[in-house]
């Protein structure tokens, strides 16, 4: 076999599919984001009504992820990585249909269902491929792909937003979805099944019930890891959602200066996330990953509480996404740890779509505070709790990886 890096050319396949598409998906997702400004006018829309659709989506996100994860290990990871793709792709493209917010408020929450089974599947695979000793550089480097998704789409949105009035512009973004489609194309053709998921399947004399997570030695693993993932996607999404709208609205800022900074805030989150996933391989999961909540944490603070002026804003651009979206770098490694091959989809699918569907409350909870208090205090005060609870729940968590 061909082999650059201790990875053989089947291996490449499957993480730049699950590079791709972890990019296409945050390519989505933050355009939703940065068009809030957009639906606030075009749909007569609240910053709360706003929050629910994100809120509903990855609440629906947490069910597709969870049940992506038992087709997964059920049917085989390939063939259900196609199947979720699809179902993503194509409400994506619906949503660019919706004429009213609760239209759209539907037609996010169905497609959250892919979104939800596209990371479950994806990881599984992923993580089954490459070594122990490597999964956490490997697994980094795929999550680095939503930085590029987000870069993508802060052009993406940048230009349509240029070229088209808004009442259109928003329409466009939202039918760009189909890109993920194509991704099926090549999945079909050229992506192996994953070896230990085939032998695994061989050996078994029958298939573990998916409830075995949350039974034997498995729950209390089930249990940290859904606190780890409240707290890691809670906090995210309670600062990324709003991130561009607290810029633009509160802080008064241009669009081509709010550009800058996501710009820097991006760079900051694919250097976060390479450099969180060598890291968990060099110096053990739980003590990278600690290390990058509890930064998270603090750096977001800092950044909200600090009277800084533009200039120091921008300075904090890079901190912030290195440690906010950087901190999810091992998190792959770290479920695909906790639960057995026959399991791996299931519990990683749920886990981290549990993670989603209670995190996707933080938004909402932030856009309703937001009415009562400053939009930057109410990010703060969510986002700090909720990276210092991952940080929490990795620490109680067993041995993880070939250092911890």
């Amino acid at each position: 076999m061909n082999r650059i890096g201790n990875i053989s050319s089947g291996e490449k396949k499957v993480v730049g599919v699950a590079f791709a598409g972890w990019a296409l998906d945050a390519m989505d997702f933050m355009s939703y984001a940065l068009i809030i400004p957009i639906l606030l006018g075009a749909l007569s829309m609240t910053r709360g009504e706003a929050g629910i659709i994100t809120s509903a989506a990855l609440m629906t996100s947490a069910v597709g992820g969870w049940f992506g994860g038992m087709l997964a290990d059920r049917f085989g990871r390939v063939r259900v990585l196609q199947w979720v793709v699809m179902w993503f792709a194509g409400f994506s493209v619906l949503c660019g249909f919706a004429q009213t917010s609760n239209q759209l408020l539907i037609l996010r929450s169905l497609q959250g269902f892919g979104f939800g089974g596209e990371w479950a599947v994806g990881a599984a695979l992923v993580t089954e491929m490459v070594r122990p000793e490597h999964r956490g550089r490997v697994m980094g480097f795929v999550q680095s792909g939503w930085s590029i998704g987000w870069g993508i789409a802060v052009a993406l949105v940048s230009v349509i937003s240029i070229l088209a009035p808004p009442h259109v512009a928003w329409h466009i973004v939202m039918w760009a979805g189909f890109l993920p489609a194509l991704l099926v194309l090549y999945v079909r053709r050229y992506l192996p099944e994953s070896p230990a998921f085939i032998a695994a399947v061989k050996e078994a004399r029958a298939r573990p019930s998916p409830l075995a997570i949350f039974s034997g030695d498995l729950k209390r693993n089930t249990f940290l890891a859904c606190l780890m993932t409240v707290g890691l996607q809670g906090g995210y999404f309670a600062v990324q959602t709003w991130l561009p709208t607290y810029l633009l609205v509160e802080r008064h800022f241009t669009r081509g200066h709010a550009g800058i900074d996501m710009a820097i805030v991006i760079i900051g989150s694919f250097t976060g996330n390479v450099s969180h996933g060598y890291l968990s391989d060099r110096i053990g999961r739980r003590t990278a990953f600690i290390g990058y909540a509890l930064g998270a944490a603090v750096t977001i603070l800092t950044y909200m509480a600090v009277p800084f002026d533009r200039t120091g804003l921008t300075m904090m651009a890079l901190p912030i996404g290195f440690f906010t979206s950087g901190v999810y770098g091992s998190v792959g490694a770290i479920l695909a740890e906790l639960f057995p091959t026959l399991l791996r989809a299931t519990g990683q699918g749920f886990t981290y779509n549990f993670g989603r569907g209670f995190g996707a409350v933080f938004p909402a909870m932030v856009g309703f505070l937001g009415a009562t208090m400053s939009l930057g205090m109410a990010i703060a005060v969510f986002a700090a709790s909720a990276y210092t609870l991952a940080a929490a729940a990795v620490f109680f968590m067993p041995r993880l990886g070939a250092v911890d």
